[in-house]
């Protein structure tokens, strides 16, 4: 019973993960595939620079939102039923955003194409730990404003993530989690710290200055 359980959450995980928000909303309100536009990116920021400000702020509330469901899953089985031991359930939450996770930058519906995970992983965060998502959200923030540069908040929010957690004292499996998805959300962003370095990454309001690819990028 318990392993039907745990394969069942980590399936439910992934899939709401993967529900490709910024895919969908591009392509109802321009009826563009916005693979195939900017970085290829089906996430907020390049939805941004395609459809534009009100879409883009759906975007990654919703991709939050996907984040904060596929851990409150755990939590809310857990306490459907005893087959869960209480002890179990923040390495099945960990699991859990993991897979959202990689269902948002992988996602099934989309030929395992996707977003970057910045958003997906601050609504997992905010129910592990608000504190620490709040701290994260500030790197961010003060980053962007500094900067313009939405990548390099996100570059910097992803490296503070296992310093937060340690900060707040947060259990093992969160620390492990802000560990591996800060790795994740480094890896995905290797082309933005590539353009960060060279001194042409674009800031808000700038276009990308690059051609479509060919085949959407990842």
């Amino acid at each position: 019973m318990q392993g039907l359980i745990i394969v069942g959450l980590a399936v439910a995980a992934y899939f709401v993960g993967s529900f490709p928000t910024g895919y969908l909303l591009t392509r109802l309100l321009t009826g563009l595939d916005i693979r195939e536009q900017g970085s290829g990116s089906t996430g907020a920021t390049n939805v941004l620079r395609t459809v534009g400000k009100g879409a883009a702020a759906a975007v990654l509330v919703i991709d939050a939102i996907k984040g904060a469901i596929a851990v409150l899953l755990v939590f809310g089985v857990g306490r459907l039923t005893p087959s869960l031991p209480p002890d179990w359930q923040p390495w099945l939450a960990t699991a859990a955003g993991l897979l959202a996770l990689i269902g948002h930058s992988r996602s099934v519906w989309l030929q395992f194409k996707g977003g970057k995970s910045v958003a997906t992983s601050i609504g997992i965060l905010f129910v592990m730990s608000p504190l620490v998502a709040l701290g994260t959200l500030g790197v961010f923030g003060i980053t962007l404003a500094l900067s313009r540069i939405v990548s390099l908040g996100s570059v910097l929010g992803a490296i503070a993530v296992s310093i937060w957690m340690v900060v707040f004292g947060q259990p093992l499996p969160y620390i492990l989690f802000g560990v591996m998805a800060g790795l994740y959300v480094l890896v995905r962003h290797r082309a933005n710290i590539q353009r960060i370095l060279a001194g042409t990454e674009p800031v808000i309001g700038q276009k990308l200055q690059t051609d479509p690819p060919t085949h959407p990028s990842p």
